[in-house]
This record gives structure tokens, C-alpha cells and sequence, in this order.
């Protein structure tokens, strides 16, 4: 079928060439110079009254074209994602105020973009800790990207302050403020910290750490460098995967990527 509209706009076009030829005007042969008319109007407007004809005729060969250069974009960014990934492949996986949960030696390392107020990132906290659950061989890292307001600023300072004191604590203080109700700051991460026996005090100075500046300066880069515009947003293998993916997917993206 392609062929045969191919073809037909092939003889559209010769008949064009012959509406040019009829007219008296054709182009002399060799070729066009800057500053030469290529056309007179009214062989212009026998090419434009043909090839219109042609394109209302078979409005297939638009939509074919439009397919055929949105798959050729798609698989330029693609490539432009991968090779922005790997030549930012250490500071995504490798940063020490970057924190790690799931198997430190894993083969596949899945790197998340969230947002502590973002209610898609809260979404698939369950498929994240089913997928840790279920495969003992992926390395999780977690990349605080607070883009939703101060208050999200405050509660990312909060959890990396917590990493900073207590290392093993950052997890369940991470899954605390994920799994609570509202707006998420710098009172409410307080609150999660004192019931979870942490001094509040102590936290508050912690939260003035300059490394936390620092890491939250090197997630907005990376960010920036593979075009991570939203929460949440993940890297595994060569892959950059915005959107709140449920279990499957991140079981199918692991998958390729070990294959990888």
C-alpha cells in the first residue's frame, strides 16, 4: 500500500511537470542559481493545486510522515538520554549523600527523583517496596529533588539532615514523611522525626549542613543533564522513565537492564 501511494504522488508530481512543461515556462536545465526564479506564479500554483489534490486524496500519507518523524525523534532523544545518562552514570549512582536502600552490591541500580509533596511519588511507594521485596539484587538510591515549593525544600533538608546523623534511619524516616496525610515541611518532618525518637534540636542544626546544599545543588544538575522535568522520574540502566510506573514496569525495566 505504500508503494502504491508512493507511486501516485510519483505521477503527481509528473503531472505537474507537465503542467509546467504546457504552460511555456519551464525551468531552464542545469542548475539554480541564487538570485534565479525557479517557478513563475503560475507554475507555483500548478505544483501547490496538484499536490494538495494529491494530500486530500490520501490523507494516509500525512499521517504516515507525521508517525515517521515522531519515531525518529523519539529514538534521537533516546539516544540523547543514553549517552547523557552514562556520562552522568557516577553522580547518579556513586554521590555518598545520595542513600542507598535494597542490596548495596546490587547488578541493577534504580535511581529515583522524587518529591516529598508530590502525590504521584507517594503513589507507588508500595510498588517500589514490593519490587525491593521481591528482587534481593537491586540497588536502590534516592535523589531528594524538591521542586514542589519550600515546604518540599524543608522536608528534604529534614530527611538528608537524618542521613547525616543516622544513616540507617533515613529509610524509615523517608518512608514516614512518603506515607503521611497533607503538605509536607519543615514542622511536620519535626513531628515525624521526635516519634521516631530523633532530637528535634539536633536535627534543626543538622538541616544547616553545607553537604546538604551541596547534594541538592548536584540532583537539580543531573536533573537538568538527562531532562528529568518532573516527579517522580527514574534512571535504571540506560533508561530515563518519568511518571509514576507501577510494578510491572519497574519488573520489566529491571529486567532489560540486567539483560543489558
Amino acid at each position: 500500500m505504500a508503494a502504491d501511494r508512493v507511486q501516485r504522488f510519483a505521477q503527481a508530481a509528473m503531472m505537474a511537470g507537465a503542467v509546467i512543461a504546457g504552460s511555456g515556462l519551464a525551468m531552464a536545465p542545469g542548475p539554480v542559481h541564487a538570485g534565479d526564479r525557479a517557478l513563475s506564479p503560475v507554475q507555483e500554483e500548478a505544483v501547490r493545486t496538484l499536490v494538495r489534490e494529491f494530500i486530500l486524496q490520501n490523507p494516509e500519507v500525512m499521517l504516515e510522515s507525521l508517525r515517521a518523524h515522531q519515531a525518529r525523534a523519539e529514538a534521537e532523544g533516546r539516544e540523547q538520554a543514553q549517552a547523557a545518562v552514562a556520562d552522568a552514570r557516577d553522580r547518579l549512582e556513586n554521590n555518598p549523600m545520595s542513600p542507598v536502600a535494597g542490596n548495596p552490591d546490587g547488578d541493577v541500580t534504580v535511581v529515583e527523583f522524587f518529591d516529598y509533596n508530590c502525590g504521584f511519588c507517594r503513589r507507588v511507594v508500595p510498588d517500589i517496596q514490593a519490587h525491593l521485596a521481591a528482587d534481593g539484587n537491586v540497588r536502590y538510591v534516592f535523589k531528594e529533588f524538591p521542586i514542589l515549593g519550600q515546604e518540599s525544600v524543608d522536608a528534604a533538608r529534614a530527611a538528608l539532615a537524618v542521613f547525616i546523623l543516622d544513616p540507617e534511619a533515613y529509610l524509615p524516616f523517608h518512608m514516614a514523611l512518603m506515607q503521611s496525610r497533607g503538605t509536607i515541611g519543615r514542622t511536620k518532618a519535626l513531628e515525624v522525626a521526635a516519634e521516631m525518637g530523633i532530637d528535634p534540636v539536633q536535627l534543626e542544626d543538622a538541616m544547616a549542613d553545607p553537604r546538604i546544599d551541596a547534594a541538592l545543588r548536584s540532583n537539580l544538575e543531573l536533573a537538568r543533564q538527562i531532562d528529568i522535568r518532573g516527579t517522580p522520574a527514574f534512571v535504571i540502566g540506560d533508561e530515563v522513565v518519568p511518571g509514576a510506573v507501577g510494578l510491572d514496569t519497574l519488573e520489566e525495566l529491571v529486567a532489560t537492564a540486567r539483560g543489558s
